[in-house]
């Protein structure tokens, strides 16, 4: 059965509008019959069948936001495009809210593939896929997945899994810190159970700490700032539940990453916090990979992470276009 969505047709995105596509809300279902909502941008006067690619990301964030500007730039550059946002969050369906999954997620990049190959003016033998952030993560995780992706960008990535497994620059790997955390969830979950509803954990913190680290100044500068705030967001507002990403702690994504034979290009601010998750995951992708040659890392000098989310003179769209284009050939 199809949820009935409450879609706003307003302009509320953290860019401007481009004079060059047209752009209009669509929905989709997921393999869990979860109602997707997702922002399409196609080119004006464009004609037959056109390459087309799904957006995701930042994790935590909402189409509105840094997915959109990715969409809406490669839809200027001839790709018909749609930003979704993951089931749970956003616009999109299912209950409760605020929380998420790594195989409902990875689901949600297949069900936008799914969409994506049944339109007119799509042609379903060239399909991508963009994820930002932690989406960047479950991109490659589709891809190693999806054999009908040919091509796969993920951008400033976050590993979600290694990181609620093993705390920010693997410092919390150990089976103690491991435990320590499985027991304050575990104990949330009674605590949520007996009251009915589930515990937010915060979103981006606010007011900001003078001593805060650099990687927190920079997300209070996106998601908390005219910059890219949204409403909607879970990282400018609330957050996620506080047992929302419990299930990542000991399901591993991109196991099988070095059986991916589609083209993937992964891109990160070589300034950025995060850097070490996108370095690790090109090692591993092409570690006795016999599909290696079409796989690429992208170091951008001097970018932070959250460069990589919205300024348009730092996101690499000419190098994206190219790569796939080659690869959609």
């Amino acid at each position: 059965m199809k949820e009935e969505l409450i879609l706003t047709e307003d302009w509320d995105k953290t860019f401007p509008k481009s004079d060059k596509v047209n752009h209009r809300k669509v929905t989709f279902h997921n393999r869990y019959g979860i109602t997707l909502a997702a922002d399409l941008y196609e080119p004006k006067d464009a004609s037959g069948k056109l390459a087309a690619i799904a957006v995701c990301g930042p994790f935590g964030a909402v189409k509105e936001q840094a997915a959109g500007l990715y969409a809406q730039t490669m839809a200027e550059r001839e790709f018909l495009t749609i930003a979704f946002d993951p089931s749970y969050t956003g616009e999109s369906g299912g209950q409760p809210r605020y929380m998420a999954s790594p195989d409902i997620n990875t689901e949600d990049f297949q069900a936008a593939v799914d969409f994506l190959s049944v339109q007119d003016n799509a042609d379903p033998d060239k399909i991508g896929i963009i994820g930002i952030c932690g989406w960047g993560g479950m991109a490659l995780n589709t891809a190693a997945l999806d054999t009908r992706i040919k091509a796969a960008v993920a951008s400033t990535m976050y590993d979600m899994t290694r990181v609620n497994a093993k705390g920010y620059f693997d410092s919390e790997d150990s089976a103690d810190a491991r435990y320590e955390k499985k027991k304050a969830l575990n104990a949330q979950r009674l605590e949520d159970y007996r009251n009915g509803n589930y515990a937010l954990g915060g979103g981006v913190v606010d007011p900001l700490p003078e001593d805060a680290p650099f990687f927190v100044k920079d997300y209070y500068d996106y998601y908390k700032t005219d910059r890219g705030y949204h409403a909607r967001s879970l990282n400018s507002n609330g957050g996620w539940n506080v047992t929302g990403c419990m299930s990542f702690m000991n399901q591993p994504i991109l196991q099988y990453s070095n059986e991916i034979r589609s083209a993937v290009l992964i891109i990160h601010g070589e300034m950025a916090h995060s850097c070490y998750f996108s370095r690790d995951a090109y090692a591993n992708m092409v570690k006795d990979n016999p599909y290696a040659d079409n796989k690429e890392l992208m170091i951008i000098p001097g970018a932070v992470h959250t460069d990589l989310y919205d300024r348009t003179d730092v996101i690499p769209f000419d190098k994206m276009t190219e790569f796939f284009k080659k690869a959609m050939k």
